[in-house]
């Protein structure tokens, strides 16, 4: 369990990180936004937002000065203090606007965050939630004129104030939805699903754009394709500004693009966002490499596996798993080029090879590559790969306590693995509707808990190896299973056997959740039927074979497949630390990649699996010397 707490502790404290990233940056879209409503021409209109002005660009300062050190964090806090001087002195709004969103487009850089919805968001269903939770107070038409508007203090917002509109995000909706704001009526709606709050920030962000403009921007989107290099992404799209798009087209073309796109999100589309995403981070990993910049271009190297390609890796897995590990190990060995200081000649080579790759996956991953049969074989697929390895340790162990007649512990076994699928549904319920699982504290868990598996199962098979002989047997049964599996021992085994059916359990969700985001679910339930129908022969022909072993070939057979299953997850913990950015990558090119058995052709992984073997067979060969110094004691 310690690893597991590791990991939870890593995990709350990047979710910590992400949370004052996402506040600072709300504060500094406020600030964007509402400083022309305090400050005119160096006059201040409003005493009372002017002073909020002053409080919120404080705020930033502290709170930028309170995250994790990087060498971007001067910078940001150099630009914090350039803002509240500007604001102290009553500078141009249009000025405080810059240096705003200047600094919070820096500070995503710095600190990524997520910034894109999982799915494209559903406008019709924005609409009808606006009217269940927003029209009261912004009207139906968002003109700020609702019913209740007239009972507040603080005036609702119009969201049809063009001026303000192009000032805004989709994103700084989001965030103002999801938060709220202080000091006004506006509630947080954090209690709604994330998918929910961006169809509402899509709808109330499309009001100060009328049909017109968006039938014109449905024109222009349409016939320019050097539009969409503009906006290639759905995390593109929702962090751009109708005004920063202006500086780039001019206004008129930026409102009806907008226009457009705030109307039709699907128009940007999902996955080839993720993986343009994906090319614009290696190209600008590649430029920061030219410029000697190695730290910078790593970070977006690791950044283009986890926020673009890690989040479709299911989807794709699913439809091709023989193209997903071939990008997973391009962009790893991509990685170890920049830590081994390849020449920038050689990155180029391997981004167009990558590029390449995606091209392919690009393919793979369009409506028309997806068909019901292949959608059918990659749930069972899945389900059966993921399944089978907690499958063969659930089942050794309830083996071994029937070997044992120790049945008053098996609740402990059952409890375990009930509750792996307990948690692992409450873990699909908060990563669909609460927070969204980021790729690292994905890899995070399944590497911490395969690595934990490991070690103990690495314990468990060199133990049950040294029970192979039945005389051995005997003699521990008369001496020490009276207490061997006392309380603490069952609770070990409950504990065991939650972390090996949770860690497959938590990866099998998120690709079934990827696999029902493109549909077909009659297949998709199919397919998990199938798989759970093998899997449940299988538990059933090795519990009914093992009953017929002798007690000697059990625990030989046991202690091998033990083994075999502690070198697997080694390489896949390690695997999965590498491409959260934990463990360096160090490529084997004369190593096959097979995932099935945990090989990957770094250095790290290899070796961990090397060390396990090392360490079984020292186990093992202890085991028979103790056998054969035993037996020479009963001879003499």
């Amino acid at each position: 369990m310690l690893a597991m707490l590791l990991a939870l502790v890593v995990v709350g404290a990047a979710r910590a990180e992400t949370s004052d990233v996402e506040t600072t940056w709300r504060l500094l879209d406020y600030i964007a936004v509402d400083y022309a409503g305090a400050v005119s021409h160096g006059t201040v209109l409003s005493p009372s937002e002017y002073a909020e002005q002053n409080e919120f660009a404080a705020t930033v300062a502290a709170k930028l000065a309170a995250l994790p050190s990087k060498p971007e964090r001067q910078a940001l806090l150099t630009e914090a203090a350039r803002l509240q001087h500007a604001i102290a002195n009553k500078a141009d709004a249009e000025q405080v606007a810059g240096i705003a969103h200047g600094l919070a487009a820096a500070l995503l850089a710095a600190y990524p965050v997520p910034l894109a919805p999982n799915k494209v968001p559903n406008f019709v269903r924005g609409a009808a939630l606006f009217g269940q939770n927003c029209a009261a107070c912004h009207g139906e038409a968002g003109d700020g004129h609702g019913p209740d508007a007239a009972k507040l203090d603080t005036p609702p917002i119009a969201f049809t104030d063009a001026d303000r509109a192009r000032q805004r995000s989709v994103f700084g909706l989001y965030q103002v939805i999801t938060q709220g704001l202080d000091g006004t009526a506006m509630p947080s709606f954090d209690g709604l699903p994330a998918d929910d709050r961006w169809a509402l920030a899509f709808y109330a962000g499309h009001f100060a754009f009328p049909d017109a403009a968006a039938a014109e921007g449905e024109r222009l989107w349409k016939q320019d394709a050097s539009l969409h290099e503009l906006l290639p992404d759905l995390k593109t799209l929702v962090g751009a500004t109708p005004a920063a798009l202006a500086g780039k087209i001019g206004q008129d073309k930026a409102d009806a693009l907008m226009a457009y796109l705030r109307r039709h999100p699907d128009a940007v589309g999902q996955q080839s966002g993720s993986l343009s995403l994906v090319r614009g981070h290696l190209a600008e990993s590649l430029a920061a490499y030219r410029t000697g910049d190695r730290q910078r271009a790593g970070e977006l190297a690791l950044s283009a596996y986890l926020d673009g390609f890690e989040p479709i890796e299911p989807t794709l897995a699913a439809r091709d798993r023989t193209l997903m590990e071939r990008i997973e190990g391009a962009m790893g060995e991509y990685r170890a080029a920049i830590q081994s200081g390849e020449t920038a000649d050689a990155l180029a080579d391997r981004v167009q090879v990558l590029d390449d790759l995606l091209d392919d996956a690009e393919a793979a991953l369009s409506p028309d590559a997806a068909s019901a049969l292949s959608t059918f074989l990659g749930a069972a697929t899945i389900l059966l790969r993921e399944g089978l390895e907690a499958l063969l340790i659930v089942v050794a162990m309830i083996a071994f306590l029937r070997k044992a007649e120790r049945m008053e512990v098996m609740p402990y076994v059952h409890a375990g693995w009930v509750g792996a699928l307990v948690a692992g549904f409450l873990t699909w319920v908060v990563a669909t509707w609460v927070i969204g699982i980021s790729g690292a504290s994905r890899e995070l868990t399944e590497g911490f808990g395969s690595v934990f598996a490991a070690v103990i199962l690495l314990s468990v098979g060199i133990w049950m190896h040294g029970k192979a002989q039945a005389d051995q047997w005997q003699r521990y049964i008369r001496e020490k299973m009276a207490k061997a599996l006392s309380g603490g021992s069952a609770w070990f085994l409950f504990g065991l056997t939650f972390i090996v059916v949770y860690r497959e359990v938590f990866e099998t969700i998120l690709f079934y959740a990827a696999l029902w985001s493109q549909g077909s679910g009659g297949a998709i339930l199919a397919g998990a039927l199938s798989a759970c129908a093998a899997l449940a022969v299988i538990a059933w022909a090795i519990l009914r074979y093992s009953r017929r072993l002798p007690i000697g070939k059990f625990f030989t057979y046991s202690s091998w497949l033990m083994a075999v299953l502690t070198v697997v997850l080694a390489g896949k913990g390690i695997a999965a630390l590498q491409e959260a950015g934990i463990v360096s990558i160090v490529p084997l090119r004369s190593v096959p990649r097979i995932s099935l058995v945990g090989l990957f052709p770094t250095t790290q992984t290899v070796a961990a699996q090397v060390l396990m073997i090392a360490a079984l067979a020292l186990g093992f060969a202890l085991n028979r010397r103790k056998v054969t110094s035993s037996n020479g004691r009963e001879v003499g």
